[in-house]
């Protein structure tokens, strides 16, 4: 989705182990020396460790593709957690060996794999067999493992083994029952994380990989990856690419250390994120009573500031006249003295709202205030949402965008929001008048600037739309029926412009992708020519369609 935006020809920062993108630190370079070495020369194990996402595997995959000699053929095991015969049995699938009988016997499994290496040798070829997540071999795998080194001749092993773990591999082997699978070890190495340096050039790389041309992260960025990701490429892989994301929906063209820390807590939260659960209307009227009492209390405090408050003297002489006559006081006032001033009580900001609201910022509540923009009423405990609302005739819509995207499709929608802590939270959206938006937070309705909000949201968001003929589905060349029929009536309704030359057609041809095409290019949406779920919103937000909620509601501008 933000490809396009930063100019890149794919997503720079996927987590799948593409030999494309690696990367050569030292340590890389040096572990990578290590492999070589172990699939060059002769008998015995390698084994090579590090943390979880330091680039083990996209480091064998390299090796695999790039270093690997002509002569030379690979086993690769990818799920160690197996039997002693399912090991074996997965071997010489690798290599093609064919067992025609005992498929289930050690012996026979391994006599097959003995034949299978003594031809290769007599060949001239190599044998090499990789063991990825090695530390999750069992001892009785490992045993057999060890004997496999047994099949030599008596120059040479006929097996070279590759021994590919995190770091309790080695304490696996430091085992005393696995001294003697240890001591045949040839060459181990451990691979580090990167250093600060190393991470700012490990994301110049990728992002040219892509095809990036400019600078698209910031020094403060860089350094700030480097600190939330202890240089370890997995994890600067998440944060770089939510951060892309965040800055997408955001629309920034460069990716600053704020970005960054969002992007990290947003992970942060999602990994932590404990399993949402229902809270009682009072305690959603207690926190709502809180919310609202913060506010109000502040506004009591700046109105009763700006009242003077008139001091008066005793009075000094009272005349009495001896014939009944009407009393005469005279006062002499003094000047007030001025009144201390109380400090205004501080408005409270989004992100102690939403952390005062923790515990109903969940989605059954959040549903609860969507399906209340809708006139409706959602039962938490039963059937899920999007069930709910197909009853009513709407459908859910989840998708990432931006806040110009919220706007044209001017419908509430439930946003994803990420606190100062990492935590996150469901609220809904309900209005939006020009630098101000409503939230719903627990049931509690809270105005706050667009700025700060788009500061805790990274661009998730699910909201509820009516399709014209009930059901969901993305029109494009080819389709027909009364969808098609709608689009048309409905583009010419909207702007003379988009009138098709056959208005009551219902076959969807090139001319109506071409007016599909234009209407996506006049609003700055994909232009595929595909009217998809997106397209139709907003061509139904434009037609206003009565009984449909909208975030350009005047109520906030009648507050």
């Amino acid at each position: 989705m933000y490809t396009s935006f930063y100019g890149l020809n794919e997503k720079p920062f996927s987590i799948t182990p593409d030999p494309r993108y690696l990367f050569l630190s030292e340590r890389h370079g040096e572990a990578l020396a290590h492999l070589v070495y172990g699939v060059t020369e002769s008998g015995g194990f390698i084994q090579l460790t590090g943390e979880v996402g330091t680039g083990k595997t996209t480091l064998v995959r390299s090796l695999l593709l790039n270093r690997m000699p002509d002569n030379a053929d690979v086993a690769v095991v990818l799920n160690p957690q197996l039997s002693v015969v399912e090991f074996l049995a997965t071997i010489c699938e690798e290599l093609h060996i064919e067992v025609l009988h005992n498929r289930g016997s050690v012996k026979a499994l391994t006599d097959a794999l003995n034949r299978h290496l003594l031809k290769a040798h007599a060949e001239g070829r190599r044998t090499i067999l990789v063991v990825d997540e090695a530390q999750n071999l069992s001892p009785a795998v490992l045993e057999q493992v060890r004997l496999l080194t047994n099949l030599e001749t008596a120059k040479q092993k006929l097996l070279q083994i590759i021994l590919i773990g995190q770091p309790e591999l080695r304490e696996l082997l430091a085992r005393n029952d696995l001294r003697q699978l240890a001591q045949r070890i040839t060459g181990r190495y451990h691979l580090e994380p990167l250093t600060s340096e190393e991470t700012s050039s490990y994301i110049e790389h990728r992002l040219k990989v892509a095809g990036a041309v400019g600078e698209v992260f910031d020094a403060g960025a860089k350094k700030e990856v480097f600190r939330l990701s202890h240089g370890v490429p997995r994890l600067i892989n998440v944060i770089c690419d939510r951060a892309l994301l965040g800055g997408y929906a955001k629309e920034s063209r460069r990716i600053n250390a704020r970005l960054i820390r969002q992007a990290a807590a947003e992970v942060k939260g999602q990994l932590e994120r404990s399993r949402w659960v229902g809270r009682t209307a009072i305690a959603a009227g207690l926190v709502g009573a809180a919310l609202l009492a913060a506010s109000a209390w502040s506004v009591l405090q700046q109105e009763k500031s700006a009242r003077p408050e008139i001091v008066a003297a005793e009075p000094e002489t009272i005349e009495v006249q001896p014939e009944p006559q009407p009393v005469v006081v005279e006062v002499a006032a003094t000047e007030p003295e001025p009144a201390l001033e109380p400090e205004p009580e501080p408005v409270p900001t989004l992100d102690e709202q939403l952390q005062l609201a923790a515990d109903l910022t969940n989605t059954d509540y959040a549903l609860a205030a969507l399906f209340e923009t809708w006139g409706l009423e959602f039962r938490a405990g039963g059937r899920s949402g999007c069930s709910q609302a197909a009853d009513a005739g709407l459908t859910c819509l989840y998708q990432r965008g931006s806040w110009a995207g919220l706007r044209q499709m001017d419908r509430p929608a439930i946003l994803t929001l990420v606190d100062n802590s990492g935590n996150s939270h469901e609220v809904v959206l309900t209005a939006i008048i020009d630098d101000s938006a409503e939230l719903s937070i627990g049931g509690v309705r809270v105005v706050h600037p667009v700025a700060d909000i788009t500061q805790a949201w990274f661009g998730n968001f699910m909201l509820l739309w009516r399709p014209p003929t009930g059901a969901a589905t993305s029109l494009g060349r080819g389709s027909q029926g009364a969808d098609v029929t709608w689009l048309r009536n409905s583009l010419t309704a909207i702007d003379g412009r988009y009138a098709s030359e056959d208005p009551e057609s219902d076959l969807f041809d090139a001319g109506l992708e071409q007016i599909v095409q234009t209407f996506q290019r006049d609003h700055r949406l994909d232009v595929d020519g595909l009217a998809g779920q997106q397209t139709q919103i907003i061509i139904n937000s434009l037609l206003a369609v009565e009984g449909t909620p909208r975030l350009s509601s005047p109520r906030l501008a009648q507050e």
